[in-house]
This record gives C-alpha cells, sequence and structure tokens, in this order.
C-alpha cells in the first residue's frame, strides 16, 4: 500500500496496510475494501500538518453462523515500511502506535489474541479491550527505513441474536477521536522533534459482514 502528503516543514510517514483474515465456523467471504486514512501531525512549533494514507484492507469472514455460536475473526496486516528521509527531513523512528478497532456489535467477544509479527523494536505488542474498543499497541522505537510486520490479532466472538449482522471496520471518525495514532522522531535544526499523529479513515466502510441465522 502507498501513501502520499507533504509536509511543508517536519515531514513524518507511516504506509502501512491491515488484513482483515476471519477463521470461519461457516462458508466464508472475502472482499478487498480500500480506505483513505486522514493524518493530521503536530509539531510542538508550528502548525499543525495533514496528509493521507491509503490502506488496502483484505477481510474474510464467516458468510452466516448461528445465533449463540462461537466465531473467529483475525486481523494480519500487511508488511509495512517506515521510510528513512521524506523531501529532505530524516525519520529516525516511530513508536507508541496504537491500532483500534471497535468491538463489532450483535456479537460478545469472549477472547483476543496476538501471534506473529516482525521488526517491531524492542518493545512488546499488546492487544486489550479499552472501552467498546479493541486496542492493538505497539511500542516499538521502529527505525526508519525498516519494514516491519503488525502482530495478527485474533477475536473470539458469540453471536448474538437470529437475524442481526456482524460487522468489522476501523475505528476513529475524526482527528480528535483517532483510530490510529504514533509518534514520529524527526531532527530538525539543533533539536530532535517528536510529532504526535493522529489518523481515522474518512470513510468507514465494513469490511467484513457475518449474518447470524
Amino acid at each position: 500500500m502507498k501513501s502520499t502528503f507533504v509536509f511543508s516543514r517536519l515531514p513524518v510517514v507511516l504506509a502501512g496496510g491491515l488484513a482483515l483474515v476471519g477463521l470461519a465456523v461457516a462458508p466464508a467471504s472475502a472482499a478487498n475494501t480500500s480506505l483513505a486514512i486522514a493524518c493530521q501531525a503536530t509539531p510542538p512549533i508550528g502548525s499543525a500538518q495533514t496528509f493521507t494514507l491509503s490502506a488496502g484492507v483484505n477481510a474474510t469472514a464467516p458468510a452466516t453462523v448461528a445465533s449463540g455460536s462461537s466465531f473467529a475473526v483475525s486481523l494480519a496486516p500487511d508488511a509495512l515500511t517506515v521510510p528513512s528521509s521524506v523531501s529532505g527531513y530524516t525519520i529516525n523512528s516511530i513508536s507508541g502506535i496504537k491500532l483500534t478497532v471497535p468491538v463489532p456489535a450483535n456479537a460478545t467477544l469472549t477472547k483476543e489474541t496476538l501471534s506473529g509479527g516482525s521488526g517491531l523494536g524492542s518493545g512488546k505488542p499488546g492487544v486489550a479491550v479499552s472501552g467498546s474498543s479493541i486496542v492493538l499497541t505497539v511500542p516499538g522505537p521502529i527505525s526508519g527505513g525498516s519494514t516491519f510486520t503488525f502482530p495478527a490479532i485474533t477475536l473470539t466472538l458469540t453471536a448474538g441474536a437470529s437475524g442481526k449482522t456482524v460487522t468489522t471496520q476501523l475505528g476513529g471518525s475524526s482527528y480528535t477521536s483517532p483510530g490510529l495514532t504514533f509518534t514520529a522522531s524527526v531532527p530538525v535544526l539543533f533539536f530532535t522533534a517528536s510529532v504526535p499523529t493522529t489518523c481515522y479513515p474518512s470513510a468507514s466502510p465494513a469490511l467484513s459482514s457475518t449474518s447470524i441465522d
């Protein structure tokens, strides 16, 4: 996946993609969904800068499940590359990455686990439920110019009432209510700036859909 943007003073990049892979308990359906992710970086000096990430998401989930039955959905992100420099500015590293996915409606989340992942720095990734969101955290740091892969998240769900639908989507609705956040370390003149960045999907279509019989 690719991202395009221009910073007038303090450029920050995170190019990435997410893949949702379902562990089906019934015949599975798959879809490839493209998302435009709006991001805003706020340097300690100067005005906030905006850019866009383009994310391709492969979603696979059971087409149907019985009411009360258990089924699983896995989130397995594609490999991401952090540029070593952009527009002449060096990206030292990114850290404190958080990605959120709303707990799906019409189902009960019973467990969330992580597996795999590579190139994630010295910090240990984690996943937890916070309010109505599932939050994947990667402390990093992840060096500029390196390629990394988020760990896969497996969600175990129990289907709710018959006639309902269980859908998944990326979290976030604004810069102040983001679904993706991270901090970039960017050397500028004689100091290194920590630049917090918040992102959300400009549109948030369903990534997967499962009907409950």
